[in-house]
């Protein structure tokens, strides 16, 4: 299973992939913007529940199931924060769970603060193909030291997911939904990340 986390102004980690409330919610605005007691009241649109918290989802899981947690963590600002959020949600968590994120500061944290922690960089070529999205690729690589990678489908196959692959780093592949994806990814990766659809049905329609 795999989830999104941000944070809220008051620095608890909350399930939710976007940074603004607009899109899944009726609330507007960043969720960074709202403290946690806020959020508990914030209803999600299509589940009619509320924004849950990543506590919550743990209780939830309960070491049922492998668990992806995606740190949102655009900029600079705030990593730190979010990281010891996350950390500290796991400290008593014994299920098999993996940290991961486009942001290698993420990565470089768990590293230095949590090593024993999963840890993974994900990438997307998009916007950043040639030399210059080439030696970021690799920088973000060394900053991050990510145990796995979690690789854009869209750009499978790559040079940069083979060698990571001819290194010994596994890299998984987001995000699967159609059958041509599939078998891209039974190629190309060691385990795909699905989209379920809201109809229930899986990446073979």
């Amino acid at each position: 299973m795999e989830c999104d986390v941000q944070l809220s102004r008051d620095d608890v980690p909350f399930v939710f992939h976007d940074a603004d409330l607009d899109r899944l919610t009726s609330e507007h605005g960043p969720i960074a913007n709202r403290t946690a007691a806020q959020l508990d009241q914030v209803m999600l649109r299509r589940e009619v529940a509320p924004i849950p918290r990543l506590s919550a989802l743990l209780t939830l899981v309960a070491e049922r199931t492998p668990l992806l947690i995606e740190l949102k963590a655009p900029s600079r600002a705030g990593v730190v924060a979010l990281c010891r959020a996350v950390e500290r949600d796991l400290a008593h968590y014994d299920g098999p769970v993996a940290v991961m994120s486009f942001n290698p500061q993420v990565g470089a944290w768990f590293a230095s603060h949590a090593p024993s922690r999963v840890r993974g960089l994900v990438v997307t070529e998009e916007n950043a193909r040639g030399i210059r999205g080439k030696t970021r690729r690799n920088l973000a690589f060394w900053w991050a030291r990510p145990d796995f990678l979690a690789y854009d489908i869209r750009d499978l196959p790559s040079r940069f997911a083979r060698r990571a692959r001819k290194r010994g780093v596994p890299v998984l592949t987001w995000t699967v939904r159609t059958p041509p994806q599939r078998l891209c990814a039974e190629a190309e990766a060691d385990a795909p990340i699905f989209e379920i659809p809201a109809d229930g049905a899986g990446p073979d329609g």
